[in-house]
């Protein structure tokens, strides 16, 4: 009977192995770094801001400079030069932001974006003439160009288990920032006739009406630098286990040195070794990352990282383009205030779903069927287009049908935000062994801009074509996004699934 029961007891754990491999344990997510992740989210936080504040007066501004002769018909030419300027030199400027952050590290690269770019703001709100506002906001979009190396940083900081708790933000921040920015720009612009007996009496306030909405984003950075500065540490794994070593206890390395000597090895080789290993750690993902860039998992990725930015950038462009057109041209006559007022509304409500549900979804669904899903509701975006189209002109106006549907499209939209997490984190998973992440989310940040810089001039450009001949009855501009988006629903089949996700 004894022996019974012991032979029972000493297979108990073997037992209990067994059903924890058929059954595993929920993983619990680590706790968030959060005073480093709120470093990072600042410096995020700066596109934005800085992207859009110049949105409410830049065509005033442009007419200023006396670039256009008084001719209205090339204000709006000359300001789309200035706003492409700063996606443009973005897109230029991301991949060296992160080849560098691959060899020097993660956090002289950051710090080095707030202070440039808080510069570049006070040059663009003091400048006089067409060509140093181009020049300064091309500065904006160059030191704009790191945030790959912060979509590193978060990866590397946080681990599988609260990667999409961290991602799932972002577009909050996005969010938040594009809509505080404007209303910066539009509040803060000729503050010299708005608050005559304070502000009016500053001279150079009244000489340069613009100076003001830029001189307190760039107030707002450089604050942003300081916190970064004090509190910000360093990520990348080769610096990282550079610095432990070198902080390591007297004591440790006098015990390595009589472990050494005991065994009868050099010691001298054996430091010399150590030495070569580290700088081999640190210069060989610089020489590995641009070629990983050809591996066929970073390839298939980068194409859907096209699909998604060029679609979603389509989408953005045609929604204040169709519901601010008139009704006998295709859209829906809405007054910019309306407009805004909607957007504004889902902006917000979109930015808190993203916070609540994306880590949620991305754990009860996984990133690749989240991504999928995300992208194909953009079928649904582009096709209600024709449908409130179809409503609003049968009832020659905007009733409550056509709000419905505003509505529907807009719900539909917000899964779109969880695409854009979803595929930052396969853009990290996808990336190979010894492959670099700096120069991997530098080339899908340049993806992104470039798309950012194309996708508005195409939507719109075809949106016009459309309604100019009729084809269609004026929809073909959806139906043609709706077949690319189809194609891009084809894509996400190339997509790999890895069965374990590296870890930051």
């Amino acid at each position: 009977m004894s022996e019974t029961t012991r032979q029972e007891r000493d297979t108990m754990p073997l037992r209990h192995d067994e059903e924890l491999q058929d059954n595993p344990v929920e993983e619990k997510p680590t706790p968030l770094p959060i005073s480093q992740l709120l470093c990072v989210y600042l410096i995020q936080f700066a596109e934005p801001i800085t992207a859009t504040v110049i949105y409410p007066f830049v065509n005033e501004f442009v007419r200023k400079t006396g670039i256009t002769n008084g001719d209205e018909g090339k204000t709006g030419y000359y300001a789309g030069i200035i706003e492409s300027a700063f996606f443009m030199a973005e897109c230029l400027s991301v991949v060296q932001w992160g080849y560098l952050s691959d060899r020097y590290g993660r956090r002289p690269i950051l710090l080095c974006a707030p202070v440039g770019l808080s510069l570049a703001m006070l040059l663009f709100g003091s400048s006089t003439t067409f060509w140093s506002l181009v020049a300064s906001r091309c500065l904006q979009g160059i030191f704009n160009g790191n945030i790959g190396v912060a979509k590193s940083v978060i990866a590397e900081m946080t681990d599988n288990s609260n990667r999409a708790d961290a991602y799932g933000f972002m577009p909050m921040i996005w969010n938040f920032g594009v809509t505080i920015g404007p209303i910066t720009g539009g509040v803060l612009s000729n503050a010299g006739k708005r608050w005559p007996t304070t502000l009016g009496r500053i001279a150079f306030i009244r000489t340069h009406p613009y100076f003001l909405p830029c001189f307190v984003c760039a107030i707002f950075v450089f604050l942003t630098f300081i916190y970064a500065f004090l509190t910000l540490k360093e990520t990348l794994p080769s610096i990282v286990e550079k610095q432990r070593q070198q902080n390591s206890s007297p004591e440790s390395r006098l015990l390595d040195h009589g472990d050494t000597m005991n065994y009868g090895t050099n010691t001298s080789d054996n430091s010399s070794s150590t030495s070569s290993v580290t700088e081999d750690s640190s210069a060989r993902p610089t020489n590995i990352g641009f070629r990983a860039v050809a591996d066929r998992g970073v390839l298939t990725t980068m194409l859907n990282q096209t699909f998604l930015t060029f679609m979603d950038m389509c989408n953005f462009a045609l929604l204040p383009l169709m519901y601010s057109t008139p009704l006998e041209y295709g859209g829906l006559g809405m007054d910019p205030f309306r407009i805004g007022v909607i957007l504004g509304s889902f902006g917000f409500f979109n930015a808190f779903f993203q916070a609540i549900f994306f880590a949620r979804c991305v754990r009860r669904f996984g990133v690749h069927k989240l991504y999928t899903f995300s992208f194909s509701t953009l079928l649904i975006c582009f096709g209600m287009y024709p449908v409130t189209k179809y409503f609003a002109q049968r009832a020659q106006g905007v009733d409550n049908l056509v709000m419905a549907c505003i509505f529907f499209q807009l719900t539909a939209q917000t899964a779109i935000s969880m695409a854009y997490g979803s595929m930052q984190i396969l853009i990290i998973d996808c990336i190979p062994p010894g492959g670099t992440m700096g120069i991997i989310n530098g080339v899908a940040q340049m993806i992104g801009s470039g798309m950012r810089t194309v996708a508005p001039t195409y939507a719109a450009s075809l949106f016009a074509f459309s309604i100019g001949h009729n084809l269609a009855s004026g929809n073909l501009v959806y139906f043609i996004l709706i077949g690319m988006t189809i194609a891009g629903i084809c894509c996400t089949r190339l997509l790999e699934v890895k069965p374990q996700q590296r870890n930051g």
